[in-house]
């Protein structure tokens, strides 16, 4: 074999070994990004009603009159159907939790 086919070789599988890093990179970027929206969504349906109760208990305690908490809405940007992510298929709105 000469000695321009052994560069060959070696540049092709230099190419083939950064795609295949590259698409673990994108794989594992997209994955975090999925886990964090998961995770931001969780704290905003489930935890942030419980905290704003326990912030209007503590204001009632000490005779202070706080507003409504504001509603959760989510706007997937990333949906084909245009309908936000936080809402129900059944219609129902996130305003009725609080």
């Amino acid at each position: 074999m000469p000695i321009h086919w052994f560069a060959l070789l070696s540049v092709t599988a230099s190419a083939c070994i950064q795609l295949v890093v590259f698409l673990r990179w994108l794989h594992r970027r997209m994955r975090d990004d999925e886990v964090h929206r998961q995770f931001v969504r969780d704290i905003a349906h489930n935890h942030l009603p419980h905290i704003y109760e326990a912030l209007h208990k503590i204001a009632a305690k000490q005779g202070i009159l706080l507003s409504l908490p504001p509603s959760v809405r989510f706007v997937d940007f990333d949906s084909d159907s245009g309908k936000g992510s936080g809402g129900s298929s059944n219609g129902s709105s996130p305003q009725g939790r609080y």
